[in-house]
């Protein structure tokens, strides 16, 4: 059995959502797989990179599972697409355990996190975080900014900060209204965290971000950072395809990368083999 569990691009709502703001957050077909087949024996595990995850959503499974990384980007570092919580819902739904585990096993492994990249591996398209509303999809366009960044210590930072309740109450607004106005939407979102990094001290803006931001704003969209690390990929939406295509011209011009990817489903099971389903 071959399982695909999607990653995520978190739209609108980074760190506030750790506040109970809620989110808007895109399921995409870049995440993980993991082929299971049966074999008498122990349990065995075989991961590209952490194995932490997987395990503890394995506890008590029988069978090999060998995980890979779905449709990677070409990118020299960690793009920032949730990989470890679609690892934890492919585990889970590869063995046949109960995907609300999911939240629970991620977050005990990880020591923080929202839920919002579990939630997008399990439900997919995109959606409303918590509530699982449906959003429409505006074009978009997914830009790697050349450099990994670690969200723990940004994270930290955040909640140490006194303007959360302040900064949480309007996001959760914007969430609200995204389809509405996606552009406009992002466009405040985009400069509400920059302005939220200044006052905390999250180290949260890079160049690259900036340039794209620019590039975006030039053809008529908004683009932010996807995500509390303040690196990996930018997302830009824009209100229609024409523009989308303007943009991402003058990103190659730039020297930047472009990321393609597709809104995809939750996750799934894609292929089975002679052994059958998962009971």
């Amino acid at each position: 059995m071959i399982v695909h569990a999607p990653g995520k691009l978190v739209l609108i709502g980074e760190y506030a959502v750790l506040d109970g703001a809620g989110a808007v957050v895109a399921a995409v077909d870049r995440g993980v797989g993991v082929e299971r087949v049966r074999i008498d024996g122990p349990l065995q595990i075989s991961t590209p990179g952490d194995s932490r995850f997987v395990a503890a959503a394995l506890e008590g499974a029988t069978g090999a599972y060998r995980f890979f990384d779905w449709n990677p980007p070409a990118t020299s570092g960690k793009a920032g697409f949730g990989g470890s919580a679609a690892a934890t819902v492919a585990a889970l739904a590869a063995s046949g355990r109960p995907l609300s585990l999911a939240y629970t096993l991620h977050h005990r492994v990880q020591g923080s996190g929202s839920g919002v990249d579990v939630f997008a591996s399990i439900h997919g398209d995109v959606r409303r975080f918590p509530d699982g509303a449906s959003c429409r999809p505006p074009p978009m366009s997914v830009v790697w900014s050349g450099e990994s960044a670690l969200t723990g210590p940004r994270v930290q930072r955040y909640l140490s900060w006194r303007g959360r309740d302040a900064f949480a109450a309007r996001t959760a607004e914007l969430v609200s209204s995204f389809d509405q106005d996606p552009v406009g939407v992002m466009r405040e979102n985009a400069r509400m965290l920059l302005d939220m990094a200044v006052a905390a001290g999250v180290d949260y803006d890079r160049a690259a971000l900036a340039r794209i931001r620019q590039h975006a704003a030039a053809a008529g969209g908004a683009a932010k950072a996807s995500g509390a690390g303040g690196g990996d990929i930018a997302v830009a939406i824009f209100a229609d395809h024409d523009r989308k295509t303007m943009f991402e011209r003058e990103i190659l011009r730039d020297g930047l990368q472009l990321i393609p990817v597709d809104i995809a489903p939750g996750v799934a099971n894609v292929n089975f083999l002679q052994q059958g389903p998962s009971p």
